[in-house]
């Protein structure tokens, strides 16, 4: 495993750059697949996302400062492309975002790749009534098993704040699972 600093170095040189590239798209594809993936649902969506993600990074090293973990930046971008992602097709639908999200989850159901029982699939639907922001703290924190910190590089967000909206979020879907 090469220690970031020397990746980013790597990545910022014009005659190492595609040889770094490979190695950063080949440590990090995965766990961004499976971020991305909890955010817009959809296998194909998720893959043409993640590719979104790594052209914006690989456009954009020259601007990472390194004040954040390289991997907590490109998380931030993959959020923003996930969630820009989601606007463009509830727009291209003409749907309201609620709507999409409820189709999302329709369409969960009939996903191949989707390995989920129907507790999973009460869950996705719990999720899909959430805030933007709480769903994505939650999935951050609960799916991925992130600390606070790390959250807070990722998402640009006070830990206090972060913790308030996990809270709401527990509690929402604790109330939509009894409901349902």
């Amino acid at each position: 495993m090469i220690a970031e600093e020397t990746l980013v170095q790597e990545l910022k040189q014009e005659e190492s750059r595609s040889k770094a590239f490979e190695v950063l798209v080949n440590t990090y594809k995965e766990r961004l697949y499976w971020h991305i993936r909890r955010i817009v649902l959809n296998h194909d969506d998720t893959d043409d996302v993640l590719q979104n993600t790594f052209i914006k990074v690989y456009r954009n090293i020259e601007k990472f400062k390194g004040d954040s973990k390289l991997y907590s930046w490109m998380y931030r971008i993959a959020t923003n492309e996930s969630l820009t992602f989601l606007k463009q097709k509830s727009k291209k639908m003409g749907v309201s975002d609620q709507e999409l999200k409820d189709r999302m989850i329709e369409n969960l159901q009939a996903d191949v790749y989707f390995e989920g029982d129907e507790i999973q699939l009460k869950l996705q639907k719990a999720l899909a009534t959430l805030p933007d922001k709480q769903k994505l703290v939650f999935t951050m924190k609960y799916f991925q098993e992130m600390k606070y910190k790390d959250i807070s590089e990722a998402l640009d967000t006070s830990v206090g704040a972060l913790k308030t909206s996990y809270h709401l979020a527990v509690k929402k879907i604790e109330a939509y699972l009894k409901e349902n």
